[in-house]
């Protein structure tokens, strides 16, 4: 299977420049960077891709079994880089694409320039046995996933303005709303197990290439407990809070999110 088909790989930008790879989040697909791209396509080589089940990927080759769990993402990502042979990228993984790029970067570090991670969580469950907020209960969470499973098209009305934040610009929900219902309900409920229930927390202290954690001020998906977290956890990593709110900076605020990407991959890429 050609990866290009396979993940409706996307490049454009400068040829011949630094290689920014835009990995987008849960129910989301490519079209999610669309304000960013044309803000870095002057100075970089930029590579778009859907996951597989996301999108306008060939839904063929999704398996329960290899999505079923952080890795077979990973291992997607890992494919793509070696497939465009493009050289060393600075990944840019949203939220749970961060921890994608986290895995990838762990197993084959040579494949990455750098590493960008936006509002990344590496586990949305609250630990309090370690201290550590995720922002959710495991009860939290329970609910979350039993509503998707009994209504998804509910749900994703209901969670979307939550995600998005900036109730002022209701577009924005209705956008991530429009984008959760292409999505088929049942790539969407496992996608969304993936997301809500992997702890890497552990996996952080693997991550050996420069990384950038972008967080936004405000984030009721991800807090700012949790970036300073993963900042603390990755060792030699910078750590910027946007003035964007809510979890989609690149929607929110795409100049800022875009600035912060170009600074880090300026030095890197």
């Amino acid at each position: 299977m050609d990866v290009r088909h396979r993940n409706h790989v996307k490049v454009t930008g400068r040829a011949g420049g630094p290689v920014v790879v835009l990995a987008h989040g849960f129910g989301c697909d490519q079209n999610m960077w669309r304000l960013v791209v044309p803000l870095l396509e002057p100075d970089f080589t930029v590579v778009l891709f859907d996951h597989v089940g996301a999108g306008n990927s060939d839904l063929s080759q999704w398996t329960r079994e290899r999505y079923a769990s952080m890795d077979g993402y990973a291992d997607d990502v890992l494919t793509l880089c070696r497939e465009l042979d493009l050289g060393p990228v600075v990944f840019v993984g949203h939220s749970v694409s961060a921890m994608m790029g986290v895995l990838a970067a762990a197993r084959q570090p040579e494949a990455f320039a750098g590493l960008v991670l936006l509002a990344p969580s590496p586990s949305f469950i609250d630990d309090p046995e370690t201290g550590y907020r995720g922002g959710f209960s495991a009860e939290d969470i329970d609910e979350l996933l039993e509503s998707l499973d009994a209504n998804y098209l509910g749900w994703s009305g209901a969670m979307a303005p939550v995600i998005m934040g900036n109730p002022d610009r209701p577009e924005l929900a209705e956008e991530l709303t429009d984008s959760f219902c292409r999505t088929d309900p049942e790539i969407a409920r496992l996608f969304a197990r993936v997301t809500f229930l992997s702890d890497n927390r552990e996996d952080l202290a693997a991550v050996e290439v420069p990384t950038l954690v972008a967080q936004s001020s405000r984030d009721a998906i991800a807090p700012p407990e949790v970036g300073a977290f993963v900042h603390a956890r990755i060792p030699g990593s910078r750590l910027v809070t946007l003035n964007a709110t809510g979890h989609c900076p690149q929607l929110a605020a795409p100049e800022e999110t875009a600035a912060a990407i170009a600074a880090f991959a300026g030095t890197t890429g």
